[in-house]
C-alpha cells in the first residue's frame, strides 16, 4: 500500500526561517531565487523536495506558500501552484547528488557584478576561510548556457563542486542540509565582496592583492572536513589526524 505524502510542519518552519535569513541579507530582489530542502518518503527513492511555489519571493512567503515536488521529475505532489524554472536545476542536482539534501539559489549583487565585469571566472581567495567552508572549488557556468531550462549538462560537473555560479545571472550553494548550503553562500558572497575591495585598493595604491595560491587552496579543500566538522582539537591539517 502507497505510503501518503504528509507535509511536515517542522520542515516548513525550518524553510521559512532561513527564507527569513537570505532576505534579510539582501540577497531577494523579486520572486525569483528559492530554497530547496529534501525530506525522505519511502515510496520516493530520491525522497521529495519542498520549495515555494513561484509568483511570490522569499521575503513575502509563508508556510502556506510552500510546494512538495518530486525530485526526478516536476510533479507536485502536495500543493497547487506551480514552481519556477529554477526549480529544474535543485531538482536535478538532488537527483545526482544523494549527499546533498538542500539548495539555496539567490542573485547576489556582487557576485554578479564581478563576473559579468569581464573579470576571469575563477574563485579567487584572499582570506583562508572559503576552501574550508565550501568543501570543493567553485564551478562557474558560462551565461550562454541555461542550466535551469535544459539540465543535460549539470552531470559534467555538480560532483565536483558545492557552490555553482550562473554568470550574469546567480549562484546555487549545495548543502548537506539548509545550514550547511547557508554558509556557502554566505562565505562565498563574502569573499567575492573582499575580492571587489581589494581590487579597488590595490588599484589606488598601484599594487595587487594578495591572492592565496592554487596550491594553498587546494590543499585547505583536502582538510575541509576536517576543519569544519573536527573529530579532534589538534593536527587537523596533518595527515597523522585521520589515524
Amino acid at each position: 500500500m502507497p505510503t501518503p505524502v504528509v507535509f511536515d510542519p517542522g520542515i516548513a518552519r525550518q524553510f521559512v526561517t532561513y527564507a527569513r535569513l537570505v532576505a534579510a541579507r539582501g540577497y531577494v530582489h523579486n520572486t525569483l531565487g528559492n530554497i530547496v530542502m529534501r525530506a525522505p518518503h519511502p515510496d520516493f527513492p530520491h525522497g521529495l523536495a519542498y520549495t515555494k511555489h513561484a509568483e511570490i519571493s522569499l521575503e513575502e512567503m509563508d508556510v502556506e506558500n510552500i510546494v512538495i515536488t518530486d525530485v526526478p521529475t516536476p510533479c507536485i505532489v502536495w500543493g497547487e501552484r506551480m514552481t519556477s524554472i529554477g526549480h529544474n536545476l535543485s531538482r536535478e542536482i538532488l537527483r545526482l547528488r544523494p549527499d546533498i539534501h538542500a539548495t539555496v539559489h539567490v542573485h547576489d549583487d556582487a557576485t554578479l557584478a564581478l563576473f559579468s565585469s569581464g573579470a576571469t571566472p575563477e574563485f579567487k581567495v584572499l582570506s583562508l576561510d572559503p576552501p574550508f567552508v565550501l568543501g570543493k572549488p567553485v564551478h562557474f557556468v558560462p551565461a550562454h548556457v541555461d542550466v535551469e531550462a535544459d539540465v543535460s549538462s549539470v552531470a559534467d560537473f555538480i560532483a565536483r563542486t558545492n557552490l555553482v555560479v550562473l554568470v550574469g545571472h546567480g549562484l546555487t550553494a549545495l548543502g548537506r542540509n539548509i545550514s550547511e548550503a547557508y554558509h556557502r553562500l554566505n562565505t562565498f558572497t563574502a569573499e567575492v565582496r573582499r575580492c571587489i575591495d581589494a581590487e579597488k585598493l590595490a588599484a589606488l595604491q598601484g599594487t595587487r592583492p594578495a591572492y592565496r595560491s592554487q596550491a594553498e587552496m587546494d590543499e585547505m579543500y583536502r582538510f575541509a572536513e576536517r576543519i569544519i566538522y573536527p573529530t579532534r582539537a589538534d593536527l587537523v591539517m596533518q595527515d597523522e589526524a585521520a589515524e
